[in-house]
């Protein structure tokens, strides 16, 4: 790792007034979409070493691929992490912890492992905490607000738009 961003690692934190249980269930859904995270759909078997894939709803694109590092349920999930769109960067590594606290959970995204092949680091912090607010509001509202639902009808629509890497088949062939 080139020491010029080597360093860099995003660590986002939010207080979720659910129990720890209920979050773990959210962020660990396999096979249903996942509204907080970008209304994905995640297929894994969760063991050290296997493959992991965030799917459109549709299951037609595949937008992040990785493999599992660990899984402790119910507090630690870590996964490496490729965007498809991006296919000339390495994977980084996302931590996922989650901690009861008095008012119920503490969840903690941690993204590391930026080298210099990286273009923008910077801009995943963002996407994270799109991420967390989402989970939030989900878990403790029962529904994202009416801006995101608004944005999903739009990625869907758009879809067709998508990088060709981002198709099962091309995912597939580049051995994810």
């Amino acid at each position: 790792m080139n020491a010029t961003k080597a360093g860099v690692e995003h660590v986002l934190s939010v207080d979720i007034a659910v129990p720890r249980e209920k979050v773990w269930a959210e962020i660990t859904k396999i096979g249903a979409i996942q509204r907080p995270l970008y209304n994905c759909v995640l297929e894994t078997d969760f063991k050290p070493g296997s493959k992991l894939r965030y799917y459109s709803p549709d299951r037609k694109r595949v937008f992040v691929v990785g493999e599992i590092i660990e899984f402790s349920p119910p507090e630690r999930f870590v996964h490496t992490y490729l965007f498809t769109q991006v296919t000339d960067e390495p994977p980084t590594v996302v931590t996922w912890e989650l901690s009861e606290i008095a008012t119920g959970c503490k969840v903690t995204i941690t993204h590391s492992g930026w080298t210099d092949a990286h273009k923008a680091p910077e801009k995943s912090a963002g996407g994270w905490k799109d991420i967390l607010g989402l989970l939030k509001d989900e878990l403790e509202r029962g529904q994202i607000s009416l801006k995101w639902r608004v944005i999903y009808r739009l990625m869907t629509a758009f879809m067709f738009m998508m990088p060709k890497s981002t198709t099962v088949a091309e995912v597939e062939k580049a051995g994810w």
